[in-house]
């Protein structure tokens, strides 16, 4: 899929790299990675660059001095002492994992889910991309609705929070 471009599944599969990279400054990570996948980062705030001699971070922006009202000075400040505390392999753990996860998952091939679901995302998160909302087609056997939120990113709990809690309770409320 990602051909000669960088992509961050790979990156973070190979010990030390990305550990690293990330770890040099854990309020830089955050708020780049915040600000480059959310929707209000201008088209070009996340760059696709070639695999080789690239880094996570070099192809996203830095967010503007005046954050958007979603994410504070605070947040990444508590994000960041975390981080900083903890390391980033804990996450970066679940990609190195996902061979595993597959071969744990195999008695389930073709399984359908069957439960009452919905799908809530930003119209703007580039994952969708990758991973459009048709691809649920024929899985989700009692898929509720389908809800791109306006102008979000792929945070969308921190984006449109009331939106998100909207969407959420509407559900939850029609389940019998």
């Amino acid at each position: 899929m990602a051909g000669e471009r960088f992509h961050y599944i790979l990156y973070f599969q190979a010990l030390g790299p990305a550990d690293e990279e990330l770890a040099r400054d854990p309020r830089r990570t955050i708020a780049r990675t915040f600000w480059s996948f959310s929707g209000d980062a201008p088209p070009g705030s996340f760059r696709r660059l070639p695999r080789e001699g690239t880094e996570y971070l070099d192809g996203m922006s830095d967010p503007p001095p005046v954050l958007p009202p979603w994410l504070t000075e605070g947040d990444l400040d508590h994000y960041a002492s975390e981080f900083a505390r903890t390391g980033f392999t804990g996450p970066l753990n679940w990609y190195r994992n996902m061979d595993r996860n597959w071969e744990l998952s195999e008695p389930l091939a073709g399984r359908k889910v069957t439960v009452p679901s919905l799908f809530v995302a930003g119209d703007r998160d580039p994952v969708l991309r990758m991973t459009p909302p048709q691809v649920m087609d024929g899985w989700l056997t009692d898929l509720r609705g389908t809800v791109l939120l306006k102008g979000a990113g792929h945070w969308t709990q921190q984006e449109r929070p009331d939106q998100v809690n909207r969407q959420l309770v509407a559900f939850l409320r029609g389940l019998d």
